[in-house]
């Protein structure tokens, strides 16, 4: 099926959306990357939500909408929110700085304590990493992206793992067994 792409060249909704979907699915919850994240992704509690903003400025609109509407929504309903932009902060150095614009949102919305923003990027670099060492792909995602969580589901996530700082070791030794060969096999149909 070809991917249908809006007049400005930029995939639609529903391809951007897909794309995420597939990366949750094969990546996060497949390899197990997020413990976390097979519970509201199967009860269909992680709202999709693609911006169409081209700026910073309208980003940080969106952003503060959703943070809002994440507060106001029933955690039963919508656990977190993902808040993908494929048309502004494509290069990470941008998009990596953008996150302090995200704190700052947090706290002047008076969410600090109730809900947080973690990243995902297509071209993800942990400090003091090669950009192609297969430990960034942990948080590469298909687009640039904010992961909008309630601190209250974080808490009880971490509540109930026990080895919850055994993670990210576990994460990058996943990855640099899979390596980059098992890593693009990861997306062939």
């Amino acid at each position: 099926m070809a991917q249908q792409v809006t007049p400005e060249g930029v995939p639609c909704d529903e391809q951007v959306i897909a794309a995420t979907r597939v990366w949750l699915e094969r990546a996060v919850i497949g390899l197990q990357l997020c413990p976390f994240a097979a519970a509201p992704y199967l009860s269909d509690r992680i709202r999709f939500c693609v911006s169409a903003q081209r700026s910073t400025d309208g980003l940080l609109e969106d952003l503060c909408r959703e943070l809002q509407a994440l507060r106001d929504a029933d955690p039963s309903q919508c656990e977190t929110t993902l808040l993908i932009h494929p048309q502004v902060l494509t290069d990470f150095l941008d998009y990596n700085d953008f996150l302090d614009v995200c704190d700052a949102a947090v706290a002047e919305l008076g969410l600090e304590g109730e809900l947080q923003v973690a990243s995902f990027h297509p071209d993800y670099r942990f400090a003091d990493t090669s950009e192609q060492d297969i430990t960034n792909f942990t948080n590469r995602s298909p687009y640039p992206m904010l992961h909008l969580l309630r601190e209250a589901g974080v808490e009880r996530a971490v509540a109930s793992f026990a080895a919850i700082d055994e993670i990210g070791p576990r994460n990058m030794q996943t990855l640099r067994k899979l390596g980059h060969d098992g890593w693009r096999r990861l997306w062939v149909d």
